[in-house]
């Protein structure tokens, strides 16, 4: 975790225990993680509720952040998961009691067999013979029904088995996805620069990390609501995502903040794409839904690493991170690279992004 990142998260940390503090809520493993979450804005509509008991005058209580905890922290993927691995035990267990009837069937049919085998070979009547034949014809239907009922279930195993899969490939996808911005969220960027900088390590291909912050937008969310602020960053989630290739992952990182792994991409290529998404966000004239005023245009300041050998995602992060302040530190509204930021430090000795 880089210095700047430590703060931040340190930041939402103090926001957290002050709220619970002035609201005299236990501070519990859940409260605390409900009001962290409400800290860093990355769940929108649990702010707006928060926001709306503030407004009333009134602070939540242990029981209202329970309420509030169940309903939007207490994992409803969890919940999905815990009920697929259920209808899978269900079906799994369904195919075992199918087989273990057919198994039963065979060696039953088997003992018929050698039993008829038997007799056979001793002398035999006409009225035996009969006998016996109809005994044969009658365990070999059994035998047909009981594999026809496996068949059955496993034909219906395999369909559910499907369905399953399905499900399962969803959750997983929901598990990824910020629920505002509908991009990446911070698990599926944290796995995904993971990824990128082994690939990178082991085929010596490009790779470069970018970190956006919208500028100023605790004072934009704050003149102009929660709403308004919702728009911009799904604003700038979208202009991001439409910026990058295929193969690259746009994300959001937390609060304002969103980050973009972009691969065999080098550090020029990586500022032109910056600089594209820097001008396609000024670009866009903000409007208020509700009565179509003008709000202005939005900035954002970016922070661009490249991968050097020996690199780990919290190297590049913290790396990224340092040029997004030298961005911010410069006058906001501009891209940063570590190239800038290396020829910065070495005309001025001493001087840090901070």
């Amino acid at each position: 975790m880089s210095d700047q990142e430590f703060k931040r998260a340190l930041g939402y940390a103090n926001a957290a225990f002050d709220l619970l503090k002035r609201s005299g809520i236990p501070p519990y493993p859940q409260f605390y993680e409900l009001l962290y979450t409400y800290a860093t804005g990355v769940n929108p509509t649990l702010n707006n509720r928060i926001n709306a008991i503030f407004r009333s005058g009134s602070a939540p209580s242990a029981n209202m952040a329970e309420v509030l905890y169940n309903e939007f922290l207490k994992s409803n993927v969890t919940d999905r998961m815990s009920s697929v691995s259920e209808r899978m035990h269900a079906r799994i267990e369904s195919v075992h009691q199918a087989i273990d009837a057919a198994m039963a069937g065979a060696s039953a049919y088997s003992g018929t067999l050698d039993a008829a085998s038997s007799e056979l070979d001793q002398d035999i009547s006409a009225g035996a013979l009969k006998a016996l034949s109809d005994r044969l014809l009658t365990e070999t239907r059994l035998m047909q029904q009981t594999n026809a009922a496996l068949e059955e279930k496993l034909s219906a195993s395999r369909d559910d088995i499907a369905a399953l899969q399905r499900d399962l490939d969803d959750v997983r996808r929901e598990s990824m996805l910020d629920p505002l911005t509908k991009i990446a969220n911070r698990k599926c960027f944290d796995e995904g620069l993971e990824k990128a900088v082994a690939d990178a390590a082991r085929s010596g291909d490009p790779l470069c990390l970018m970190i956006i912050d919208i500028d100023n937008f605790k004072s934009f969310n704050d003149t102009y609501g929660h709403q308004t602020g919702d728009q911009v960053l799904r604003l700038v989630a979208m202009t991001l995502k439409s910026n990058i290739k295929g193969e690259d992952l746009a994300a959001r990182y937390g609060g304002e903040e969103f980050v973009a792994i972009l691969r065999s991409t080098d550090l020029e290529g990586a500022i032109i794409v910056a600089e594209n998404v820097r001008k396609a966000v000024q670009a866009k004239e903000l409007l208020k839904r509700s009565t179509n005023e003008k709000l202005g245009r939005i900035t954002a300041s970016f922070g661009i690493s490249s991968h050097r050998p020996g690199d780990t995602p919290a190297s590049m992060v913290e790396r990224s991170d340092l040029c997004l302040y030298a961005a911010k530190h410069a006058g906001r509204n501009r891209v940063f690279s570590e190239a800038q930021l290396n020829a910065l430090q070495s005309a001025v000795p001493g001087i840090s992004a901070a």
